[in-house]
């Protein structure tokens, strides 16, 4: 059965694996190299999900243009009650020059057409996609906030921010009283650990948990990349490597190299490694599998209901350490460790 987990310090809980619907729609560049689900080929994938307990579905405004919360609306048809719905704003979505940030206009107006596409009433995660400059983080909350007393919105999260972004709008909606972000969504993966030199510790302190998209590192740890052979022809980073965080080829293949040996030891795929990895970390409520089929998604499900040991942790963490930029390397070498909210 799903494991469930607290959402941050909301009290509510979220499945440890939730479902990304990016491949929904597989309109222009990025999207159409993910998948091209329509809604029959939703509706099958989300009774799958339902069945296991994932009932977690992320999907965002700018994915297809609108048309995966489009499908993901209408394959939840008659079953609203029975997901989470999360979804982020605040990227371009048209070419006006307000279509665009986190604008108490274009905050309204995006809720308002997302809630229209998805056919429902309320989100229940909704996330901002990015840091808007250009609008003072109280504006931001306090609309956020209106919409949360509106009953459109049930928790608030972001996505791609800096730590001190972050930090600052916690302290205006403490000081403001306002609703605070709960949910922190976030590139991690084992050949992509930034997220732990800082957004992690603040995660802990503030009771901000995260829901972790990409956890194979825009498919580069499904086994298929290897040392010394090609890129497989239906690898979608052929498409889309360009938006993907750059890795360093020997340290990918030194993960993928730890990675098998962990897999000869449990039995298990490099996903269902690479995944149960992230289940093990601090701060981590969900993470988001995508699946362009069945039989990846049956396979990413296998995922949950063991653990690897702490000494293959270990050896995994190892693989794919990188040293971290200062100030996050402690150059008073681990003398304040015990000091600081997690240890590395």
């Amino acid at each position: 059965s799903m494991e469930h987990r607290y959402l941050g310090n909301s009290g509510f809980k979220v499945p440890a694996l939730g479902f990304g619907t990016g491949t929904f729609g597989g309109q222009g560049p990025l999207f159409s190299a993910w998948g091209n689900t329509d809604v029959a080929g939703a509706r099958r994938i989300i009774d799958i999900c339902l069945d296991a307990g994932v009932n977690l579905f992320d999907t965002a405004d700018v994915y297809s243009n609108g048309a995966s919360e489009s499908i993901l609306g209408a394959a939840l048809k008659g079953r609203r009650d029975k997901a989470i719905v999360s979804t982020k704003l605040s990227l371009r979505i048209g070419e006006g020059p307000n279509d665009v940030g986190s604008s108490r206009h274009h905050l309204i107006a995006a809720t308002n057409a997302a809630l229209q596409r998805l056919d429902t009433d309320y989100i229940d995660i909704l996330q901002l996609h990015a840091f808007d400059a250009m609008t003072p983080v109280e504006q931001v909350l306090g609309t956020l906030d209106d919409l949360v007393r509106a009953g459109k919105v049930r928790y608030i999260g972001l996505s791609n921010f800096s730590g001190w972004q972050l930090m600052k709008s916690l302290a205006a909606a403490d000081r403001l009283g306002l609703q605070r972000y709960v949910a922190n969504q976030t590139y991690y993966s084992l050949i992509g650990r930034d997220y732990e030199w800082e957004l992690m510790p603040l995660g802990i302190d503030q009771g901000v948990g995260a829901i972790v998209w990409s956890p194979l590192g825009w498919g580069r740890l499904t086994g298929k990349i290897r040392r010394g052979q090609p890129l497989p022809a239906g690898s979608r980073l052929h498409d889309t490597a360009g938006f993907a965080p750059p890795v360093d080829d020997e340290r990918l293949y030194r993960v993928v190299d730890a990675m098998d040996e962990v897999a000869l030891e449990t039995g298990k795929t490099l996903p269902q490694i690479a995944l149960n990895w992230l289940l093990q970390r601090p701060t981590v409520a969900s993470v988001l599998i995508g699946a362009r089929d069945e039989e990846q998604l049956m396979q990413n499900l296998g995922a949950l209901g063991w653990q690897l040991t702490t000494e293959q942790v270990a050896r995994l963490d190892a693989a794919s350490a990188v040293t971290p930029p200062y100030p996050y390397y402690p150059y008073w070498n681990g003398q304040f460790a015990e000091r600081s909210p997690v240890a590395v």
